[in-house]
Formats: structure tokens, C-alpha cells, sequence
């Protein structure tokens, strides 16, 4: 709820821990998730999962969320999540790690440049959502 807050938009949060935990913890999990603690507090958290580029041959990782609380920005929460995410990028033989960032959220933005994260202009991400999906399926 803190980054769905964040982000401005807490009406559409509608996650579960039934849910979460079916998809991050069940016999096939869909996502996973890094948890950082700053002096045994929980600080943020890093989600991400793993596509497939047909252009590399390689799986890539791909961060849906990472938060840090407002309160403990500025320590290198982040930055180590990142990092953390790199060396799995790593051990999985990625080909890319790549994320989303809203074009309002400077202090994203910004962040995210000074690692040396470059931005894809020329992409414009698609969304069906669950309505769109049956429809498509058929199912509607």
C-alpha cells in the first residue's frame, strides 16, 4: 500500500496476501522478492520476475517494483537492491534488466540515470487489463 500510495494511486491496489503469496511462494512462483532491512527495520523491497529475448537468446530480468519508505531514501537502500538484482541478472545469465518508471517521478529518474540505466524512448508499453484479457481470450 506504501508504493501504491506513492505512486498515487491507492484505489488500485487490490493485491492480497492470499494473493501474494499464491504467486510468490506457491509450487510455481510467478514473481520474486528481495527484502532490505536499514539497522533491522524494513526499508523497501525489490519485485521482479524473468522474461525472454528473442533478440538475444537470453532470459532478462525484468523489476516491476522497487521501493524504498521515504524515511529511509538516502542510505543507499536502493543502490543495493539494484545491486542485488544485478548479481541474480548474473547467476541467471540475463541479457538485460530492464523496468518502468513513471515520467513524473524524478527522483526515479534521476536515481535510475545516475547508475547508468539508460531510458527507451522509442518504446510505448501496452496494457491489457483483466477485462481486456477475457475479452481477447474470448471468455467475456
Amino acid at each position: 500500500m506504501d508504493l501504491a500510495t506513492y505512486e498515487k494511486e491507492p484505489e488500485s491496489a487490490v493485491a492480497t496476501s492470499t494473493l501474494i503469496e499464491e504467486h510468490l511462494f506457491g509450487d510455481h512462483p510467478k514473481a520474486y522478492c528481495i527484502l532490505a532491512f536499514l539497522n533491522g527495520v524494513p526499508a523497501g523491497f525489490a519485485l521482479y520476475f524473468f522474461n525472454f529475448s528473442t533478440w538475444l537468446g537470453k532470459p532478462g530480468l525484468y523489476l516491476e517494483d522497487l521501493f524504498v519508505k521515504p524515511e529511509m531514501r538516502k542510505h543507499g537502500v536502493g543502490k543495493a537492491l539494484l545491486r542485488r538484482l544485478a548479481q541474480i541478472a548474473v547467476e541467471a545469465d540475463c541479457g538485460r534488466m530492464e523496468w518502468a518508471a513513471l515520467d513524473w517521478n524524478r527522483l526515479a529518474i534521476d536515481f535510475y540515470l545516475n547508475i547508468g540505466a539508460q531510458a527507451m524512448e522509442e518504446w510505448t508499453t501496452y496494457r491489457l487489463t483483466r477485462e481486456g484479457i477475457r475479452k481477447l481470450a474470448g471468455s467475456d
